[in-house]
Parts: structure tokens; C-alpha cells; sequence
């Protein structure tokens, strides 16, 4: 497919939607119809985001009620929603219910926790309220592009950002049948990962200089990440994990540790991972530890990886904004519509910001 692409974004007007502006404006193939802010329609994107004001210099915000104006009848539709959970879904079903009315073609791809489980009662048991648009949930797929080949569902949810992190350092120890079937994982995270609104947890003078970890071993990720574990693996894995709040803005960086079943090297382990992502160009295994400047604002995992004897430790970095949701959800969309993964996301990290 090479016709340009009418794509919409629906909660345009967060740290994730910005970033699916930013990367669109820079795409190939989608061409931005309508960025969707309820509170902010009628405002240029460029007031807003004054970093993008030469990708769209007249362009306002929308209502989710008037997106598809500008979309033909028996177009195609890229439908990317960066709207909070429990809302993105409900977002998401009125646009797939205009787009059906006007015979279009839709892929949607939400970066919510939404779409993240199966099934309504699974997504109550994480989040403690009833699934917005239950309706909705045999039509998506939740997994990283790097670990499913194939899908059958017109729409994607995207992992979380430290779920992305974690299941690209974990999925290869348990699909090749390396490790012993219990994970303990160390996370870092940028106070982006938190969202533009502040709150205590996130205001720059808590998070300057500072380092705190928070729900451990609670983190509503776990069963998420469990589950992503199991479905790319087949293995039933117990999942420790610990996020922690970093002083910085951008990037995840995670440690993993688990026991192998042999002693191994880490060349032997690292060459499995290397054959494992071989077909994967945003997922790079490096022979030193991965830091975090050499990936934020770029689409790339770098991982690394130790042992000795049987222990095992895995870290990975990523930008939580890009490859950890609106590059990640880029990536998906270029799948769905046939497209070349990478297109409008091999741009490396700035690396000395």
C-alpha cells in the first residue's frame, strides 16, 4: 500500500499524543486528519505543542464528534488513541461506529490500558471498574510487534511502557526455554511516564534528584506482563517487579535477573537473544550495558546482557514515550496497513541532550 492515509488521533493533546503528532508529521505514508483534545477544540496544535508548530502551523484540535469529516467515504482510516485509560475505549467505539457508517477501512491501535486483557473480568480485576466497551475486546491483539509474527484482529492494544521494557529483556529467556520460571525485575522510569498533568509524585522538585520505588511488587503491570509472557512464550512465569520514579523526564531502563537451567556465558546467552530479535530492527542486543541516552526519543531497545554460572541478568532501555507506546503503536499500525515496520521511525537518539 502507498496511498497517503487519513489517521486520526484520538487524546492528542498528552505527552503520548504529541509524540504520535511528531512522528506522523515525519511518516511516509499517514497524513494527520484530526487531532481529537475535547478540551482543547478549536486551539491550534502548534499553541499547544510549540515544538511541532512547523509540522502543522494552522491545524486545530477536534471533537471526537467531527474527525471524520475530512475522511471520504470508502477511505482508509489509521485511528491512533493516546486517550487515558477507561476512556480511550468508549473514544475508540464511537469512531469505529462512524467509520462503519461511512464504509471506511479502520485500524485502530490503542496505547491504553484498554485493550490490554482479554477479557472484561480481567481487565476489572486490574483496574477495579467495569470494561468501557466490552464489545470491542475479541476485535483486538495486545502484544509487542517483535513477539507476535502474525495477527487476526483488525485492531491492536499496546503494551505499557514498562511492560514493552520488561517483556523485550524477558521473552527470549522463556520462549528458547533458558530460564527457570520466576523473574525478578528493577524498573526506572521518566516522570513522562506519568502523563502531562502533574501530581505530587511527579512535580519536579519530588522527582529532581530523587529516586523512590512504588508499588512494589504490586504494579498494576504484573499481570500484564505475566500474561504477555505466557501468550509469546507458552511458559507461566512469576512475575517480581519493582518500579521505581527517576529523575529525569524520558526512558525505562530495566534490570532482570533469573536463573538459568545450565550455566551458560553470556556470549551463549546473548547470541540466542541476537538470533531471537534477528528480524527485529528496533530491538538491539549490545555487547555493553545499554544506556539510556543512546535510545530516549528513538524507537530502540538496547539490551544487554551478564551471567555467572546460573544467574542471569538482562537490562533494557527504551523511551517510554516512543517504543514504549507512540513508537510502538507507529510500529503496529505499519503492520497492520502492510507497510514497512520501520517506516517513520529509524531516526536515532539524539544521544547528548
Amino acid at each position: 500500500m502507498t496511498d497517503t492515509i487519513k489517521t486520526v488521533v484520538l487524546g492528542a493533546s498528552g505527552y503520548v499524543g504529541g509524540e504520535l503528532l511528531r512522528l506522523i508529521a515525519a511518516h511516509p505514508t499517514l497524513e494527520l486528519s484530526a487531532a481529537v483534545s475535547e478540551t482543547l477544540a478549536g486551539n491550534t496544535i502548534g499553541n499547544h505543542f510549540p515544538a511541532l508548530a512547523h509540522c502543522y502551523p494552522e491545524q486545530t484540535f477536534q471533537t471526537t464528534a467531527t474527525v471524520l469529516d475530512a475522511v471520504d467515504t470508502d477511505q482508509n482510516l489509521a485511528l491512533f488513541s493516546a486517550a487515558p485509560h477507561s476512556a480511550s475505549a468508549g473514544a475508540i467505539a464511537v469512531v469505529l461506529q462512524s467509520a462503519r457508517a461511512k464504509s471506511l477501512n479502520v485500524h485502530a491501535v490503542d496505547s491504553s490500558a484498554d485493550f490490554r486483557y482479554k477479557s472484561s473480568a480481567d481487565f476489572k480485576a486490574v483496574y477495579g471498574i467495569e470494561h468501557p466497551a466490552p464489545q470491542l475486546l475479541d476485535q483486538f491483539t495486545c502484544s509487542l510487534p517483535e513477539h507476535s509474527q502474525s495477527i487476526n484482529t483488525p485492531h491492536i492494544g499496546h503494551p505499557g511502557c514498562f511492560a514493552t521494557a520488561a517483556l523485550l529483556a524477558a521473552v527470549p529467556l522463556f520462549a528458547c526455554g533458558l530460564a527457570e520460571t520466576e523473574v525478578f525485575i528493577s524498573g526506572i522510569t521518566g516522570s513522562t511516564g506519568a502523563g502531562r498533568r502533574p501530581t505530587a509524585g511527579t512535580h519536579h522538585p519530588e522527582r529532581h534528584s530523587n529516586l523512590y520505588a512504588y508499588n512494589p511488587l504490586s504494579h498494576r503491570h504484573v499481570p500484564e506482563i505475566a500474561a504477555l509472557i505466557r501468550s509469546a512464550s507458552n511458559e507461566e512465569v512469576a512475575v517480581r517487579f519493582i518500579p521505581h520514579s527517576g529523575p529525569y523526564a524520558r526512558g525505562i531502563y530495566i534490570t532482570l535477573q533469573a536463573n538459568l537451567k545450565i550455566d551458560m556465558s553470556a556470549d551463549g546467552v546473548r547470541q540466542t537473544f541476537m538470533d531471537f530479535y534477528r528480524d527485529h530492527p528496533f530491538a538491539h542486543v549490545v555487547t555493553a550495558m545499554p544506556r539510556l541516552k543512546d535510545v530516549v526519543a528513538s524507537n530502540y531497545c538496547h539490551i544487554g546482557i551478564a551471567t555467572q554460572g546460573r544467574q542471569v541478568v538482562i537490562t533494557s532501555a527504551i523511551d517510554n514515550l516512543v517504543k514504549g507506546a507512540a513508537g510502538g503503536a507507529m510500529q503496529w499500525m505499519n503492520r497492520l496497513w502492510s507497510l514497512p515496520e520501520t517506516s517513520g521511525l529509524t531516526a536515532a537518539a539524539p544521544a547528548w541532550t
